[in-house]
């Protein structure tokens, strides 16, 4: 191991045998913004073997401060951030396999991962976080919640056929309400965040699932307040993602929001109506002279006084504009679908 983790082996808690099992293990992580970067560099580091790393979105200069990654160059092509990380990541540590996807967790991509070991949840959608949740419990693969606002952050481990899964909480603790885009936040909640959900993630990777933390953890770094919430017993029977009679709802795609108002930034997302991939070539020869930024993997265009950006998978991005059903005829006229 060329000493690469010595510090790490002399830890009791992981030892050689441990590091010889992050080695061997797959994780894969859905987000790529200020809990995903923080995710991705801390198991890069440890030595995890595999790491798969999902993200929807590219650089922007507003993420600098707390998404560890990227750069300024970054933001300025702007790069996909799963690129970015990659390209990072792989400077890190060029022994391990880091796989970027620039898309969505979508049901068709999650089930030809193969393999995976653990999934962190660094989203900030609670729409794609009860997809995740309904192909763990599918597939019984462990998965760790995070999210954190302003100096407050929350997380939990899901450990399936074990602890009620983020469906069974809804009902009775608030897991989705502000967000960074509308109240801001500051680097150290999300590095503290990081920090439990990596840390669980280790106790798993190097099979030692008894040692995860049974609570939701909860803190606000600003007024310094720590708080621990037993949930065993929300756990329901009748729960569909994890209940007796699971039927795993939100893995359908006709289910999913076909656009969404991205909070604070005066844009709206808008997915194709059925899952389709696009010709970037060839809109930017349609559109020859709106063209303002592009790369292998988006089209920036500037149409009326919208800005659009396009990707592979045909999910757009209208800046300047937070009215859904606009956004979609906007998305119609120049792109279609």
């Amino acid at each position: 191991m060329k000493n690469r983790y010595s510090r790490q082996t002399m830890f009791s808690g992981i030892g050689r045998d441990g590091q010889k099992l992050l080695l061997d293990k797959h994780v894969l992580i859905v987000g790529a913004g200020a809990l995903g970067s923080a995710a991705a560099e801390t198991l890069a580091r440890a030595g995890v073997g595999r790491i798969t790393i999902i993200d929807r979105d590219y650089v922007e200069y507003s993420n600098l401060n707390r998404q560890q990654l990227y750069t300024e160059n970054d933001a300025a092509l702007p790069m996909p951030k799963a690129r970015a990380a990659k390209e990072r990541l792989e400077a890190v540590n060029s022994e391990i396999t880091i796989e970027a996807v620039v898309g969505e967790a979508d049901p068709a991509f999650l089930e030809n991962l193969g393999t995976v070991d653990v999934i962190i949840d660094a989203l900030d959608n609670f729409d794609t976080r009860m997809l995740l949740n309904d192909f763990s419990q599918k597939h019984g693969i462990p998965w760790i919640y995070g999210a954190c606002v302003g100096s407050y952050g929350l997380t939990y481990t899901i450990l399936p056929g074990e602890s009620a899964c983020l469906h069974c909480l809804m009902e009775d603790i608030p897991l989705d309400g502000e967000t960074c885009d509308t109240v801001g936040i500051i680097a150290p909640a999300v590095q503290m965040v990081s920090s439990h959900q990596t840390t669980e993630a280790m106790k798993l990777l190097t099979e030692q699932p008894e040692k995860s933390r049974k609570t939701l953890l909860s803190f606000d770094l600003w007024s310094n307040e720590t708080s621990e919430v037993q949930v065993e017993t929300l756990k329901k029977a009748e729960c569909p993602s994890c209940g007796e009679h699971a039927h795993h709802p939100f893995l359908q795609y006709e289910n999913r929001a076909k656009s969404e108002v991205l909070c604070g930034r005066d844009a709206v997302q808008v997915r194709p109506g059925s899952r389709q991939y696009i010709s970037l070539p060839d809109l930017k020869n349609r559109y020859e002279n709106q063209v303002q930024k592009e790369n292998p993997y988006l089209l920036v265009l500037q149409l009326e006084d919208k800005r659009f950006v396009i990707f592979e998978d045909g999910r757009t991005i209208i800046h300047g504009e937070n009215d859904k059903a606009k956004a979609r005829t906007l998305y119609q006229k120049y792109i279609g679908g």
